[in-house]
């Protein structure tokens, strides 16, 4: 699978240059499927921003708003009720989806639940562009700091990739470059904090910063004893 992971989504020519660079053909030509389930496990999310993002409202031009050839929906708690019969092939024909964010440990839950994370592996291109927690969610942890989902056991998500995500720098008060450091010291783990014009892209393990704007990567932390 190749990842764009992105804190605000498709923000600027430079990431709408590595996604077409990705899908290998122009985003109207491409299928898309769009994943809003993480939207269910935060507080701050609800049916109306659900809502906005499966209809390409203008809040989500940068997403689902791209002109995409077609868009569907694809609920990740839906899935295990309906069998995989029927909603995997959905996914393998999809050039590539969408993900959303919201709480990533809620949106890990579903991914193992549904059984998308045990596909992944067979979708070598298909492109994941993931949003805010639909980015952290391919990470090993998250945090603390970011999880709001009361049903979580803890920080920890997929590990698809090797480093954490500190999305939306400077978009929030408490989203400020020394939140960003306090965080990046709890983990035990490399990390980027990333602005809205920022995005990772990561191809057969090599991972590579896609931006026009602010981010900053932190080492592991060293750890004594």
């Amino acid at each position: 699978m190749k990842l764009l992971l992105t804190s605000g989504g498709v923000t600027n020519p430079s990431i709408h240059a590595a996604l077409v660079g990705l899908l290998g053909k122009p985003v109207e030509e491409c299928r898309a499927l769009v994943i809003p389930t993480a939207q269910w496990g935060h507080p701050m999310c609800g049916p109306e921003s659900v809502r906005g993002l499966v209809a390409a409202g203008p809040d989500f031009r940068h997403l689902t708003g791209l002109g995409w050839a077609s868009l569907g929906v694809l609920e990740l708690t839906a899935l295990p009720t309906i069998g995989a019969q029927r909603w995997v092939p959905w996914v393998r024909e999809a050039d590539v989806l969408l993900v959303d964010g919201g709480d990533a440990t809620f949106l890990c839950h579903w991914m193992r639940e549904s059984g998308l994370a045990d596909l992944l592996p067979s979708l070598p291109d298909t492109v994941w562009v993931g949003v805010s927690a639909g980015s952290m969610v391919m990470t090993p942890r998250i945090g603390s700091y970011f999880v709001e989902w009361p049903g979580a056991a803890d920080d920890r998500t997929l590990g698809v990739v090797d480093f954490s995500i500190f999305p939306h720098l400077n978009a929030f008060p408490t989203n400020t470059p020394a939140d960003a450091e306090r965080w990046a010291a709890t983990l035990d783990v490399g990390a980027y904090a990333i602005d809205e014009q920022t995005a990772i892209q990561v191809v057969d393990g090599v991972v590579e910063v896609v931006s026009e704007g602010v981010w900053t990567a932190f080492d592991p932390p060293r750890r004594s004893g």
